[in-house]
């Protein structure tokens, strides 16, 4: 065979072969994982900005997911006790990400925290911006079958399960780009 068929046999080979989407181009910012501890350690305020008050968070009980950029939504226990914040918030959130609660609350990257009632459907989950204490919506967290293991707050990543838990109940997220 001669050179030049060669090359461009070589040349077309390239040309027919698969190019890769822009989903896969971009596939650093759609793969999340669990963080570390350390990398939510890194992330998560231990006083968290609630209102004009600096709460005190419950490291041990923190969890989230982090892209390959770094960009992390990470969650955690606000001890309450002694704050105006008692009863109405339970949670800071920090998502570094847009991401979408439920179907109905879309957040913009920043700092939240979370509340929630019993309803006869689950959980009625409030959020709302941590500094201002803006309403950002409500959306239902239910009790999942089979049941899950009970926890204070977990942020699955979304190849495993993509819910949001608190306690044994869950409500669906999404991160968006």
């Amino acid at each position: 065979m001669s050179r030049s068929k060669i090359l461009l046999a070589s040349v077309l080979l390239i040309f027919a072969a698969p190019m890769p989407s822009q989903e896969r181009a971009a596939s650093p910012h759609t793969v999340w994982r669990s963080a570390t501890p350390a990398e939510l350690q890194a992330a998560l305020p231990v006083r968290a900005p609630v209102e004009k008050e600096r709460i005190e968070t419950e490291m041990p009980s923190a969890s989230g997911i982090i892209d390959g950029h770094g960009h992390i939504i990470a969650a955690v226990v606000l001890i309450t006790a002694g704050y105006a914040a008692q009863g109405k918030y339970s949670h800071y959130l920090l998502a570094q990400a847009p991401l979408q609660l439920g179907t109905s609350i879309t957040l913009a990257p920043g700092s939240y925290v979370i509340g929630w009632v019993r309803s006869s459907d689950g959980l009625l989950v409030h959020v709302y911006d941590s500094e201002t204490g803006k309403d950002r919506g409500s959306v239902v967290a239910r009790l999942q079958t089979p049941p899950l293991q009970v926890v204070p707050i977990r942020i699955w990543p979304p190849s495993d399960r993509s819910i949001l838990q608190i306690g044994r109940f869950a409500l669906p997220y999404k991160p968006l780009e």
